[in-house]
Parts: C-alpha cells; sequence; structure tokens
C-alpha cells in the first residue's frame, strides 16, 4: 500500500506549524506508522533542532532531488521514537534549489518508504510553499487565533482548493480564559470564516519551549496539554473519525462545572 504525504502549512510564520509537524510526524510513529518529516524551509532549516537531530546531518532534501543520495541516506532516525525520521532542509541553498517537479520527482520514493510524509512548509505562499504541495495527498492549515492569521489562513486554504487539496484546521495556542473572555477569537468563529474541517485543538503550553529547548517530543511529556492534543490530532489524521474534539478549558470554568454539579456557588 501506497504511502501518504500530508503538506503542514500556514501562510503566517511563527504559528508553530514546525512544533505541529514534529509533534504529529512523532504521534504517528507511536501510532505504528512508519513516518518522515520533511523540512522544506531551505536555506534556514529549524525541524532538526525542535527533534535535537541537529548534530547528524549528512544529507538532505535537496540531496534527494538532486540525486546525490537516496531517501534512505537522508532519512535520520529518531532517538527516540522508533519509525520516526528526519529529512532535512539545506542550509547552504536558496530557495530556487528545489522545484515541484523535482519534489514530485521523489514522492513515489517518499511514499514506498514511509506511511506518511509530512512536509513542514515554510512560511509565505511562494516557491517554498508550491514546492511544498507539489506532492501533497492532504493539507493541514495551522493557525493561531488572531486576525492576522486567519487572513492568511484563508488566502493559502483558497489556493491549496485551488490545487484540489482539501485542507484541515489546527487551532494553536489557545488561551481559553481570552477566549471566554471575548479578547481572543473563539474556534468556532474560526471555523465559521475559514470553512474548514477542524482536526483539532491545541492549548497555549509552556512545556512546547521546553521540548523545542531539549529536543524531547511534546508528545511524550505526559503532563504536556498540546502533546495530547496533537496525540489526538494524529489519530484523527490517521482515521479515527469519530474521535471527539476537545475544547480547551481555563481553570476558572473547570471549577465553576465542578461547582454547580456539587451545589457550592448557588
Amino acid at each position: 500500500m501506497s504511502g501518504k504525504i500530508i503538506v503542514i502549512t500556514s501562510g503566517k510564520g511563527g504559528v508553530g506549524k514546525t512544533t505541529a509537524t514534529a509533534s504529529i510526524g512523532a504521534a504517528l510513529a507511536l501510532e505504528g506508522k512508519k513516518v518522515a518529516v520533511v523540512d522544506m524551509d531551505i536555506g534556514l532549516r529549524n525541524l532538526d533542532v525542535v527533534m535535537g537531530l541537529e548534530n547528524r546531518i549528512v544529507f538532505n532534501i535537496v540531496d534527494i532531488v538532486n540525486g546525490r543520495c537516496k531517501v534512505k541516506q537522508a532519512a535520520i532516525k529518531d532517538r527516540r521514537i522508533d519509525n520516526l525520521f528526519l529529512i532535512p532542509a539545506s542550509q547552504s541553498d536558496n530557495k530556487d534549489a528545489l522545484t515541484p517537479e523535482g519534489v514530485v520527482g521523489v514522492s513515489e520514493e517518499l511514499k514506498e518508504e514511509f506511511d506518511y510524509t509530512l512536509m513542514d512548509c515554510p512560511a509565505g505562499i511562494e516557491q517554498g510553499f508550491e514546492n511544498s504541495i507539489a506532492a501533497a495527498d492532504e493539507a493541514v492549515v495551522v493557525c493561531t487565533p488572531d486576525v492576522s492569521a486567519v487572513r492568511d489562513a484563508d488566502r493559502v486554504i483558497g489556493l491549496l482548493y485551488a490545487r484540489s487539496i482539501t485542507p484541515k484546521l489546527i487551532v494553536n495556542r489557545i488561551v481559553p480564559l481570552m477566549v471566554e473572555r471575548g479578547d481572543m477569537l473563539s474556534h468556532e468563529d474560526m471555523v465559521d470564516v475559514l470553512s474548514v474541517e477542524l482536526a483539532g485543538l491545541v492549548p497555549m503550553d509552556d512545556n512546547v519551549v521546553v521540548s523545542t529547548n531539549t529536543g524531547v517530543p511534546l508528545v511524550l511529556q505526559k503532563e504536556s496539554k498540546a502533546g495530547s492534543a496533537f496525540r489526538r490530532i494524529a489519530r484523527r489524521l490517521n482515521g479515527q473519525n469519530d474521535l471527539p474534539i476537545v475544547v480547551p478549558q481555563s481553570q476558572d470554568r473547570f471549577w465553576k462545572k465542578i461547582g454547580s454539579r456539587l451545589g457550592i456557588g448557588r
């Protein structure tokens, strides 16, 4: 059976795309799938640092596309999770080092080798975006609950539909108390504006910084609410469509709910 290529995109930078890619990839691998996460941000690259694999890079995605190595030679095995592999970006090349045709050319090799290939798309809608979506079977759009991110996500969603790719939405960095106060967009508002299926809701979580700095996958941190959210998103992407969407709640709302059940505060 052929594997699946999923592009993780956003339009706007800084919304947590790379963390989402690493976390979903790790969670799918924990589900028993063989997974490659591919950094498509040519000239920069961050996915290797987030995964704690920056010292083990030999080949990269540009080397694969240009025939300097095979996928198996470039794929770096994760230190903690079996079946999880990183294919890094090149830091020495510029954005023009890849073409959509080149990415399509290696897509079959990726599909033969892995159950899931997650493409970490660079910010914007230029060459890097075109390269990343060229061979995608599915797309996940990561968006934070702010107006500028929603506007950029709307543009990206339109471009994906134009390529016959149906996207799903992850709302990232939700602060429940701000949503309840009306100071932050609700996920209902975002889904209404973007007219797209929801893949999951991820709360703001300090453990994301810890994960990035230590290279310990977020989904392995039992106390991480974001890690739990990404595990549920991965299961949903893996076909468990009946898995309910968990809406992050503030502690205030939680205790009010408990109090009302116990008859306290009436």
